[in-house]
């Protein structure tokens, strides 16, 4: 059996996002840390490799039980290395992610797609504060996440599903990007649909999964 279902939906941004764009030099005065963007628009962007790697570390933790001793990428979980692949030894991964680009870009034209957060970091000897400057995505921002699962057996599809809507649960009770142990990166998803491709597989059990995960939306707007 071979087909294809696409994952659709809704990332929002709850708290200021920031993916950085990896600068090696910054003038004075000038943001340290600027976001990752489209090149094509000059929009800001999720990289889907942002998105698939922070699930799968999330799911790799949850698995383990251990964050203190996370195993390797290729000691990870079977589950885990079905849905994201593996190369040693080598697995094809059953889910495409996507770039993620603005979805909601007029709307946000009456205010800044983004800002720059001021912070200080404290010399603890000296106390002088060095100051940098962190550009984020703002809140509101809505970002299109699609994702091409592969259904290769019917018969672990729903837990394939199952597993990824866990890791979408854990990722809205942590953070995207960085700086998230300083308030940085709460998102939410919301509005999810599932397109079948040359497959049979049932729908609405795997759609109730993703009802249950907008239902760990923590940061209303």
């Amino acid at each position: 059996m071979y087909g294809k279902m696409i994952i659709r939906c809704c990332l929002v941004v709850r708290t200021g996002l920031h993916i950085g764009a990896g600068n090696a030099f910054s003038a004075i005065g000038a943001v340290d840390s600027q976001v990752v963007r489209d090149p094509l628009t000059g929009l800001p962007m999720i990289p889907g490799s942002s998105l698939k790697g922070k699930l799968r570390s999330l799911l790799a933790r949850s698995l383990s039980k251990d964050i203190q001793r996370m195993p390797s990428f290729d000691q990870d979980d079977g589950r885990i290395k079905r849905l994201f692949g593996s190369a040693d030894p080598v697995h094809r991964a059953r889910l495409q992610f996507a770039d993620c680009f603005v979805a909601n870009a007029e709307e946000m034209e009456r205010v800044h797609i983004t800002e720059v957060k001021a912070e200080n970091a404290i010399n603890r000897a000296t106390s002088v504060a060095n100051p940098r400057f962190i550009e984020r995505v703002v809140a509101g921002t809505r970002f299109a996440v699609s994702i091409v699962y592969d259904v290769e057996d019917a018969g672990q599809t729903a837990e394939d599903f199952a597993l990824l809507a866990k890791g979408m649960k854990l990722l809205q009770m942590d953070y995207l990007g960085g700086h998230g142990s300083r308030g940085s990166g709460r998102v939410s998803l919301c509005d999810f649909r599932l397109e079948p491709f040359e497959t049979s597989v049932e729908l609405e059990p795997l759609s109730a999964l993703f009802k249950e995960v907008e239902a760990y939306e923590l940061l209303p707007v």
